[in-house]
């Protein structure tokens, strides 16, 4: 008598294959959040992070009465008491429109210094040999720890002896020359990361090594030259406390200017939040002119 065998499935001859591994349950709960819910929370996030900078900016649009009587919000039912006057009063006072001035002549060059010096250094430590070239890239590297603080006294010092303490060139030194150790560290480890093999074929093209550095490494260093100016320039531009220090009291940067208003001028609001208003949207400005090179850089020294 014929007997037939079953037909066995494929899963059942395999009894020994590995069970599919189960997705944790954490992935999951990401995987369906990341839709509208998840889009709905960022949004709620971006506003809740934006919501001072949206408080300064209506407030700059209201009179000094109207701040002094309701808060910012009251606009969306009133919105009538929005006006421009404030931002005429700004440019009518010589205080705050000399302090953007300054803060430019001080921003300016000490972001260009520091751009220059740490690309000439950085290619410098990435490509060239010299005697004691890892030894003195340590001590760029150690120089990224010490605060600000601790020179300040001797800096004056050192200033008031060569006769640029009070003064915008003294600032600007003082910004570049705190800003360069990190500069170095960053364009070195980009730099760094070129192929030799480029540079070599751009050699045996008879390049020097000002035209290697100018037409080869350069341009390839864009986005990390970028994101160290962005970095460099909003620094410059928010700092307080090396401005308060060195520079002339006579026409201070805005940051001091500000505060001298709110020392003297208690509730002199409605020159005060256009100011300080003023003084954020120029880096912001700056930020997003470069805001495509700045994430390349990020994103290149990431999958580096």
């Amino acid at each position: 008598m014929t007997t037939i065998e079953p037909v066995r499935t494929a899963a059942a001859v395999d009894d020994t294959a590995p069970a599919k591994p189960r997705t944790p349950l954490a992935a999951r709960i990401a995987a369906r959040a990341g839709g509208g819910v998840m889009r709905v929370v960022l949004v709620l996030v971006a506003l809740f992070w934006l919501m001072p900078t949206i408080g300064l900016l209506l407030s700059s649009l209201r009179s000094s009465e109207d701040i002094a009587a309701t808060g910012w919000w009251k606009v969306f039912t009133a919105p009538s008491e929005l006006t421009f006057d404030n931002y005429q009063r700004l440019l009518d006072n010589s205080a705050i429109t000399d302090s953007l001035v300054s803060t430019l002549l001080i921003t300016v060059p000490a972001t260009f210094l520091v751009v220059v010096l740490g690309s000439f250094a950085g290619y410098a430590f990435a490509w060239m040999e010299f005697p004691g070239r890892d030894w003195w890239f340590l001590v760029v590297v150690g120089l990224l720890v010490v605060p600000v603080q601790v020179a300040l006294i001797p800096v004056s010092e050192l200033f008031g002896a060569i006769g640029i303490f009070e003064t915008t060139v003294g600032v600007i030194l003082f910004h570049t020359a705190f800003g360069l150790p990190f500069a170095i560290f960053l364009l070195r480890n980009f730099f760094a990361e070129i192929p030799r093999e480029l540079l070599e074929a751009a050699r045996l093209d008879g390049a020097g090594e000002i035209r290697l550095f100018t037409r080869v490494v350069m341009p390839l260093g864009g986005p990390a030259i970028a994101s160290l100016g962005i970095f460099q320039f909003l620094w410059v531009w928010n700092d307080m406390l090396v401005a308060l220090i060195f520079a002339d009291s006579g026409s201070p940067p805005i940051t001091v200017a500000l505060q001298q208003q709110v020392r003297q001028f208690g509730n002199n609001i409605d020159v005060l939040a256009p100011g300080a208003f003023v003084s954020m949207v120029i880096p912001l400005a700056v930020f997003f002119a470069f805001q495509r090179q700045f994430v390349s850089g990020v994103m290149a020294g990431a999958v580096k």
